[in-house]
């Protein structure tokens, strides 16, 4: 338990100066908040209108992606090169790893998250075949309007 000492001091002194840290910036915080300190700022150039749409959650899951694909690849590499020194404790830790990353891709795909065009709807194989449609009704014709029929 001695050996430990060491290591719970710091952690009690990483609390103690994170909790001292916290309240002596709120007891000396100036509190004169005005519209400029509070616009964003965005290098120098003020807003002129408001944001048109916030990001989709989307856009950060597959920001998250790339980032897990990025990491996959930099942990198989050494397994790669040494794969006899790892021997099946170093298989365990790649296919542990390679599940748990299927997982959030399949969460990820199941969410929506790679649908970035307009949502299609799902159409029966059966509702596109139809007595009732015919090329006259289903085909558009483009660049006719205004035209005269040229009997």
């Amino acid at each position: 338990m001695a050996q430990f000492l060491p290591v719970l001091a710091m952690v009690v002194l990483a609390i103690v100066f994170a909790l001292l840290s916290l309240v002596v910036s709120r007891a000396l915080a100036p509190r004169n908040a005005n519209a400029a300190k509070l616009a964003p700022y965005e290098c120098g150039i003020l807003p002129s209108r408001e944001v048109p749409e916030r990001f989709p959650v989307s856009f950060y899951l597959v920001a998250m992606l790339f980032i897990m694909f990025d990491i996959e690849i930099i942990f198989l590499y050494p397994y790669v090169v040494s794969q006899e020194a790892l021997g099946a404790a170093g298989f365990g830790a790649i296919i542990s790893f390679s599940v748990v990353f299927f997982l959030a891709f399949v969460y990820v795909v199941a969410r929506g998250g790679l649908d970035w065009g307009p949502v299609r709807q799902v159409r029966r194989a059966w509702d596109a075949v139809s007595v009732h449609r015919t090329a006259a009704s289903t085909v558009r014709r483009v660049g006719t309007e205004g035209r005269e029929e040229a009997a």
